[in-house]
């Protein structure tokens, strides 16, 4: 994955560093992980946060193999 350097507010780093200790994630990866909800979110304006933050759950439950089936009727 390529990298680049960007300048950051300096608040939003800080919130960034304490959320991702709290969620066990780095200050880049809570970042990323904002930057993803906010693209998913401004191309599906209609979405809420919880139905968004299901999807992202749903998808890595699919990656890791963890899912099953759901059979309608």
């Amino acid at each position: 994955m390529a990298t680049t350097s960007v300048r950051l507010d300096q608040d939003l780093v800080e919130k960034a560093t304490i959320m991702g200790k709290a969620l066990n994630r780095t200050t880049p990866k809570q970042i990323e992980h904002w930057a993803k909800i906010g693209k998913i979110m401004e191309d599906n304006p209609d979405f809420s946060y919880d139905f968004v933050k299901q999807v992202i759950i749903s998808k890595a439950e699919i990656e890791a193999g963890k899912f099953e089936p759901y059979n309608f009727g």
